[in-house]
């Protein structure tokens, strides 16, 4: 029986689900020191709270991008839908289990779970909505994530600059979360209804075994290897930006929305940048972006810090998508599981990159304190002391000394693209698998 697919009805689907991963990062992010003051959780278990979304994020991609082929892109967004809405209803009524921790921590770890499975069905399935335009459209479907991380980040400001107090017996933070239930369940109720296209692997033949010989290519290895690099400079630097520069400047959220907003732009335009560069060329501008901005945002203050972070953001807002874009054009027999290998290895680096920077940081904060200094001390010092003020010196010291370090890996790849750029020359641009006739 031949199957009716509404192509742009799965796109508008994949994109409202993509939405809702781009609102947990930002709905969450302001969110972390409001649980704090009402669950008296400490720094050290929000960071774990947080991390969770990290490691079930990879943990999904990967498993679903294995799946997919078996059980079909119905079933893994059906299952997204339902971690979701369990994620998001739990993270509402966390504070009825007594003490917090423990169902902010499954409810986190659920929807990273969630965030994970969107992609790795919607990424597969966009790539075989249009076969001939893959980079494209991946780009046009991912500015969903930066773009649910500025209306989450601008729903958390709207309802704190509002004054707006308890709501009935809710809290402001749980209003703001439970707003993701909108897009989430007309999501689900469009997914539930529509009919889904096999894989671009399934309906040309590739068999499984020729899928796993492709992602041992060398050309799929040195993707993979380079995607630890793009997906640290792009991941570990937007989370992170609001405690680097945050006694840099007095608007360290503003530098995090630029270079947000500016992805969005890019992403949304990508079509005739992909069209006139390449895949690969669009990787090697944006490796060479990526590094002046991050070298502007270590190295100016005031207003220059704007303009980094625009930079920045146009550097990085095509890296994700035209990586796992260029995957399937170029590679398409590695299939779902080589798109999803690659956000899922990009991810996971992002998570042990924050775990390693996260005591380097501390490692520059204390050589930048006085000798014999104790920075749990320190930390604990009342605003206004001497401790208090020598501690945000050396914060405002060690955070350009982190966006430094991250500046090697933006130049390494733009050796290593330059190299993607002349290999290319001598390859067919695009490869699309021919569907089996039935």
């Amino acid at each position: 029986m031949q199957l009716t697919i509404q192509r742009d009805k799965l796109f508008l689907s994949s994109c409202l689900a993509l939405l809702v991963t781009g609102l947990s990062f930002g709905i969450r992010a302001g969110n972390l020191p409001q649980w704090a003051a009402e669950f008296h959780l400490s720094a050290s278990e929000l960071g774990v709270i947080a991390a969770t979304a990290f490691w079930g994020f990879p943990l999904a991609v990967i498993i679903g991008g294995m799946v997919v082929d078996i059980i079909g892109m119905k079933k893994i967004l059906i299952l997204a839908f339902l971690f979701h809405l369990a994620g998001i209803i739990m993270t509402v009524y966390a504070g009825s289990f007594g003490n917090a921790y423990w169902p902010l921590f499954i409810s986190t770890l659920l929807i990273g779970i969630a965030n994970g499975t969107v992609e790795a069905a919607c990424n597969p399935l966009v790539a075989a909505l249009y076969p001939g335009n893959k980079t494209t459209k991946l780009n046009h479907f991912h500015l969903w994530f930066p773009g649910g991380i500025v209306i989450g980040t601008l729903i958390v400001f709207a309802y704190a600059k509002a004054g707006i107090g308890i709501l009935g017996s809710y809290q402001p933070w749980q209003v703001e979360v439970a707003v993701m239930l909108i897009p989430t369940l007309i999501y689900g109720f469009l997914f539930a209804k529509l009919q889904f296209p096999p894989t671009e692997r399934v309906a040309a033949g590739v068999s499984t075994g020729e899928m796993y010989k492709a992602l041992l290519t060398p050309l799929f290895i040195f993707m993979l290897i380079c995607m630890l690099g793009t997906a640290i400079t792009e991941l570990f630097t937007g989370q992170w930006i609001n405690i680097l520069l945050n006694n840099v400047t007095d608007n360290p959220i503003l530098i995090l929305m630029l270079s947000t907003g500016i992805m969005v732009v890019g992403r949304a335009f990508a079509g005739p940048v992909v069209h006139n560069l390449a895949p690969q060329g669009v990787l090697l501008i944006s490796a060479i972006l990526a590094a002046l901005g991050l070298y502007l945002l270590g190295h100016t203050t005031g207003s220059m810090l704007y303009v980094g972070a625009l930079v920045f953001g146009s550097g990085v807002c095509y890296f994700w998508p035209t990586m796992l874009g260029f995957v399937a054009e170029n590679i398409p027999k590695t299939g779902a599981v080589g798109i999803n290998l690659m956000g899922g290895v990009g991810m996971f680096a992002v998570s042990l990159y924050m775990i390693f920077m996260g005591g380097h940081y501390d490692k520059f904060l204390a050589e930048k304190l006085p000798a014999g200094a104790s920075l749990a001390e320190y930390s604990a010092a009342s605003p206004g002391t001497e401790q208090a003020t020598a501690l945000a010196h050396a914060q405002a010291a060690a955070g350009p000394e982190i966006l430094n370090t991250t500046l090697a890996l933006p130049i390494i790849l733009i050796v290593a693209f330059s190299g993607l750029v002349i290999y290319m020359r001598g390859r067919r641009r695009l490869q699309v698998l021919t569907p089996v006739k039935g």
